[in-house]
């Protein structure tokens, strides 16, 4: 398993996070297996999200209640989680409140049954956030012992920027959606100036540099879909040029294309971590074995044009 070490901490992390978000229907014994896989494979990463299995905090407890881990097992282990999103019958809001921080945080450490979570998300971006309370939050959180670490999901550089001007604590971790066919943060630069493409609209303010500058991990979310939940680009005739390199090179390297799906989004030297968020146990090999894979440029490139990006 490929590893790197985690910016602004002393961890030492897998290319691969094993993502929770789909574990609320399985068994016990289906959620014991599954986690027994990624650690045979070296993944002691785990991402949760207070939002994740129906209702809120299911996952977390699903996640506990199967494992039944000892402190010692605890230690070995790296669970982040995520807060801020709000279901309800209307539709979902968002609360960046501390009120709404601690009070989340402090559900997710009963649910998991743990006395700290590794490293805290905030999860999709409120419109209306007061970055004095998140500050607040944080500093709380972190003097109790409740969270040792901080970051956020589907930010962009100038809401980043604007937490970092109060929050004291670094962020770590910034967790998008990323695939070889839904990179824009990546297609973009590719394409700059060429004022006919598309391809070359900024749409998140150069996400990828500003967090290499600012030593921010990017996370990689839904690696394997074609778009926003569209379904995954895998045997998909949609995709027919795209599957017939990664089938090519998965020969090649003795992965799956699922191997070098994964192997494309490492090979960035911002060093992504992708989120795998499998029920499957073969899945967490898969992506386990891609990750040690490393692209030549010609073949990065190719995969990048087969999924229908422009390189000028």
């Amino acid at each position: 398993m490929r590893t790197i070490a985690l910016s602004h901490t002393n961890l030492t992390v897998p290319s691969i996070v094993a993502g929770m978000m789909r574990i609320a229907t399985l068994t016990d014994e289906e959620i014991r297996a599954l986690i027994g896989a990624a650690l045979d494979v070296g993944i002691n990463f785990f991402d949760h999200a207070d939002i994740y299995g129906g209702t809120l905090h299911r996952c977390e407890q699903r996640f506990a209640d199967a494992l039944k881990w000892s402190p010692a097992e605890r230690e070995q282990t790296i669970l982040q989680t995520k807060c801020g999103i709000v279901p309800g019958e209307g539709g979902a809001h968002f609360d960046f409140s501390r009120e709404h921080i601690l009070t989340s945080v402090d559900a997710s450490l009963q649910a998991l049954k743990t006395d700290y979570i590794d490293i805290l998300l905030l999860h999709r971006p409120d419109a209306l956030v007061e970055p004095e309370e998140v500050a607040q939050a944080f500093d709380e959180l972190q003097s109790a012992g409740k969270v040792r670490h901080f970051g956020v999901s589907n930010h962009t550089p100038g809401q980043i920027s604007l937490l970092t001007k109060y929050v004291q604590q670094p962020f770590v971790a910034n967790q998008i959606q990323l695939s070889i066919t839904h990179s824009p943060m990546i297609a973009q630069g590719v394409a700059m100036n060429m004022a006919a493409s598309e391809q070359s609209v900024t749409l998140d303010y150069g996400l990828v540099d500003y967090s290499r500058l600012h030593e921010i991990t990017l996370q990689a979310w839904s690696p394997y879909q074609g778009g926003f939940f569209t379904g995954v680009f895998l045997d998909d005739p949609q995709y027919a040029d795209l599957n017939e390199v990664l089938t090519r090179l998965a020969t090649q390297y003795s992965v799956t294309p699922m191997g070098i799906a994964t192997a494309w989004i490492t090979r960035h030297p911002a060093e992504i971590q992708v989120v795998v968020g499998t029920t499957k146990p073969s899945r967490m090999r898969e992506a386990a074995e891609g990750s040690e894979v490393r692209l030549t440029r010609s073949e990065w490139y190719e995969l990048f044009r087969a999924a229908g990006h422009i390189v000028p």
